[in-house]
């Protein structure tokens, strides 16, 4: 099995790798196009801005390899949200793979934006990659973009309004949580993305 991390930048890949390491998985930080290509399993984490993430990518000319990748792909944190076709946050072109739009969390009374700590997550179909996750457990988040609950939304959770959790739609799969910061529910989302890949 050969598990890559994408290099799109983002001070949470090392810690996305430890906690691939702690699941027994040794993944491959690359940039590298063909060593993209030939992996079993794509991770695409990031944190920061999805302008700048994007502009990453394009620099190291993965944005074609990312939209024509055979294997699965999970988006954490940031990279779930490049997955879609845009971004509100600085009027960014994402990679399309999913249709819509991420927006900004809505500001309220109560509600303060970014989005820090542990939340619950409902649950709304089945996949491989939710099994063992139930209604109700938790995930700890830190964003202030967001995805809407649409047919591609595997589990959502609220802050100010409702917005996708985890999503997938084929081989394309993305986690607004950070796996490597959500205790056992990141570790099993993770273990189901390398064992069942997407299904």
């Amino acid at each position: 099995m050969r598990v890559v991390l994408v290099d799109a930048g983002g001070s949470n890949i090392g810690s996305v790798r430890y906690a691939l390491q702690r699941l027994g998985v040794e993944a491959e930080l690359t940039g590298d196009v063909a060593a993209i290509r030939a992996a079993d399993r794509v991770i695409l984490p990031g944190v920061g801005a999805a302008a700048v993430c994007m502009a990453r990518l394009r620099e190291l000319e993965l944005v074609d390899t990312l939209r024509t990748l055979e294997s699965p792909l999970l988006g954490v944190c940031v990279g779930v949200q490049l997955l879609f076709a845009h971004s509100e946050e600085d009027d960014t072109p994402c990679l399309g793979l999913l249709p819509g739009r991420v927006r900004k969390l809505p500001v309220s009374p109560g509600i303060r934006v970014p989005h820090m700590g542990w939340n619950t997550l409902q649950r709304h179909r089945d996949s491989a990659l939710m099994e063992g996750i139930g209604e109700g457990d938790h995930a700890y988040f830190v964003h202030s973009y967001a995805a809407p609950v649409d047919d591609d939304c595997l589990c959502s959770s609220e802050h100010g309004e409702r917005f996708a959790a985890v999503v997938q739609r084929g081989r394309v799969a993305g986690a607004q949580f950070h796996p490597e910061r959500s205790a056992g529910v990141g570790a099993r989302l993770l273990r189901n993305f390398i064992e069942y890949g997407l299904q």
